[in-house]
């Protein structure tokens, strides 16, 4: 049985419909479940936008893109987190996995049949907790040869579960005393990569509202893995400074190939040549800030 994707949707339509006219374009589109989640607007400023997102949504149904459509409105501002957790929680809890995509992602013709080959592969292996549809332009050591790779960390931008992985997260992050106390588990837990721990604090003091952090965070604690495919089948078109939860990141763009040949999935090692690439596209805000400033200084150097 495919998995089902659950999308969620706020208040950015035309990225909203390139998201969902490219899942409809995949193989086994006709054969999926899609349950899209639309979140209620902030303001009166964004309404508008929320009801062109919600007046295309409403046409799915009609258009016979996927093999059913099921969507659900939200009168308030639920913001993305709780959206995610409580849209999630309530898919997978029927149909035991899920896919799950937000509205700025562009995916390749081959992702639906990636993401649940995937599933059916590492469904039985303790290893794994996720399986995720985007990688980084990552230099691959000219030895390793297989069609995935393995990271300490969890991805957010096409990404899918299974039932008994996601129960078992603790949403309150209860033991985080324990955890900001203890060098080891911070220590084990930006593994992938170093802007782990700060999220994570900055979560618990209020001052982000981030589910993927703590689902990360419950992924380090059981000490378990993500499958990441060597090419990606995901493009974010969210990343133009559109987004409320991201900004303008030109680092992570990456172009689709159309003639993607077919996944080897195999159990796969975890390489640590890799894990350091993938974990150097990641640091602390302060890393972040003297990024954004070297390129800053760059473009004025270009502009005279």
């Amino acid at each position: 049985m495919l998995a089902p994707v659950v999308i969620f949707v706020y208040a950015r339509p035309e990225h909203t419909i390139k998201t969902v006219e490219s899942l409809a374009k995949n193989m086994f589109a006709d054969e999926t479940d899609v349950y899209i989640f639309s979140d209620g607007a902030k303001s009166e400023r964004v309404q508008p936008a929320v009801d062109a997102v919600r007046a295309y949504i409403d046409t799915l149904g009609q258009r016979m893109l996927f093999k059913s459509v099921t969507v659900t409105k939200t009168g308030k501002n639920n913001g993305l987190a709780n959206s995610v957790i409580t849209g999630v929680t309530e898919v997978i809890r029927k149909h035991g996995k899920v896919i799950v995509v937000e509205d700025d992602l562009i995916s390749s013709l081959d992702f639906l049949q990636y993401m649940n080959c995937a599933l059916d592969f590492y469904r039985s292996d303790i290893r794994i907790w996720s399986i995720c549809g985007y990688t980084f332009r990552i230099q691959f050591p000219r030895d390793y040869t297989a069609d995935v790779y393995l990271s300490y960390r969890g991805g957010s931008w096409g990404w899918a579960t299974w039932l008994d992985r996601w129960h078992t997260v603790d949403w309150q992050v209860k033991d985080y005393h324990e955890f900001r106390a203890s060098k080891r588990r911070r220590t084990q837990f930006n593994r992938g990569g170093r802007d782990m721990c700060e999220m994570m604090d900055n979560q618990m003091r209020g001052i982000i509202d981030s589910w993927a952090i703590r689902w990360c965070y419950a992924q380090s604690k059981r000490d378990m893995l993500t499958v990441y495919p060597r090419t990606s089948r995901i493009a974010n078109i969210g990343l133009d400074g559109s987004g409320t939860h991201s900004g303008v990141a030109p680092e992570f763009v990456v172009s689709l190939q159309a003639d993607i040949k077919p996944v080897h999935f195999e159990a796969v090692q975890l390489d640590e040549r890799i894990v350091s690439q993938f974990c150097d596209r990641f640091g602390t805000r302060y890393e972040w800030a003297f990024k954004r400033f070297k390129r800053s200084v760059k473009r004025l150097i270009c502009m005279r």
